[in-house]
């Protein structure tokens, strides 16, 4: 195999699939990127069983040569090395030659790497997937409802089905929820389906395939494919596949969760309602519990927090206030987590008692929600 690339496009190209590498892996295959060269371009796969990865690089691309092929063939070069060698080479080409035993030379500028290959005919082939179930949304919109739930999941083990986001369909409409079962965030967005496509429901896609695949889409609004199987999805966009497992179990029915009336309910200022929390959290934090408590006064919001060992701190804040009034107890951090990835200046907070869940979402729109649950303070 031999071929000669343009860096710039082979650099991003590579930092893509060595997302999906692990060193942890106990398959050693895997621990490489798979490059195949043919007449039309390079393909590059990297791979850890869960999440799979695979861009394809064009001979040609707006008319401008990217790959000269001098020869086809494959070979598996070891990612942690690989990645790190192209991104630091020194010239605007790359070239790749392959000879006898996968011993791979790497050319660029005055730069010369010999790297010991693995055979790719022990790398594994990626699911070919049946497209019945298939839709689609832009890209910036995925990557918005992806940052608006994934801080949500569980970090902990005991419940898997937790640490993943579920993606249901109904009535053309996507719903991405995801909880830790001390908070719940759900994201709501229309989406284009196929006309044989059918509803799904309790697709759990892990949170960190979610993570690595919003680093890697685009802010545009061009069209991304989602593939949905039994245990596999895929995100297909123009020269790029990203696979991943999805998480087996059923996940817990959130809906009945959700108050539908309210007993106090506030209208705040999304950013000032946030810093004034982020304060509250400098003190909270140190008892490692972060609770903040929060009382309604005349127009105004009173929210404190105490830590035996540093102090007091104390701030009001304006709010628009109808109902009861309301003292109640809760995780600052998750609360901050959420207004962080609400994009509205102003929000409702819903109470429906100082040891009921409580709800915050934006006043313009209905398209997302937030739900916690209260901290006991006695």
């Amino acid at each position: 195999m031999q071929f000669t690339i343009t860096r710039d496009r082979f650099v991003q190209d590579v930092q893509h699939v060595a997302k999906a590498v692990s060193s942890r892996t106990t398959i050693p295959i895997l621990t490489g990127i798979k490059i195949v060269a043919t007449e039309d371009g390079i393909t590059l796969t990297g791979s850890d069983s869960d999440v799979s990865i695979e861009t394809f690089i064009p001979k040609e691309d707006a008319d401008s040569e990217i790959v000269t092929i001098q020869q086809p063939g494959s070979i598996v070069l070891q990612a942690r090395f690989f990645a790190e060698i192209v991104k630091k080479l020194p010239g605007e080409d790359i070239e790749v030659s392959v000879t006898d035993q996968f011993a791979t030379t790497i050319r660029s500028g005055s730069s010369v790497f010999n790297l010991n290959g693995l055979d790719p005919e022990e790398y594994p082939r990626l699911p070919q997937l049946e497209e019945d179930l298939l839709f689609k949304l832009p890209q910036d919109m995925l990557k918005n409802m992806i940052r608006q739930t994934v801080f949500a999941v569980s970090t902990q083990e005991t419940r898997p089905v937790l640490t993943g986001v579920n993606l249901e369909t109904e009535e053309g409409e996507l719903i991405c929820t995801a909880t830790d079962s001390h908070r719940l965030a759900i994201r709501k967005a229309k989406i284009e389906k196929n006309d044989n496509s059918l509803s799904f429901e309790n697709v759990v896609i892990p949170g960190k395939s979610l993570i690595e695949l919003s680093k890697i889409i685009d802010d545009s609004n061009d069209l991304i494919d989602v593939v949905v199987t039994e245990n596999q999805v895929l995100f297909k966009m123009e020269n790029l596949l990203f696979f991943s497992r999805l998480l087996e179990g059923k996940y817990p029915v959130t809906k009945s969760m959700i108050p539908t009336q309210s007993k106090t309910s506030l209208h705040l200022k999304t950013k000032s309602f946030l810093h004034t929390l982020e304060r509250a959290l400098l003190l909270s934090r140190e008892g490692k519990n972060n609770v903040i408590n929060l009382k309604t006064l005349d127009g105004q919001v009173e929210v404190t927090s105490i830590s035996p060992e540093v102090g007091k701190v104390t701030e009001h804040i304006d709010a628009q206030i109808d109902g009861e009034e309301m003292r109640i107890s809760f995780n600052g951090k998750n609360v901050i987590d959420a207004l962080k990835v609400i994009d509205s200046e102003d929000i409702h907070v819903m109470f429906t008692g100082a040891m009921s869940p409580f709800v915050i979402k934006p006043i313009d729109h209905d398209n997302y929600l937030h739900l916690f649950s209260p901290v006991r303070t006695y």
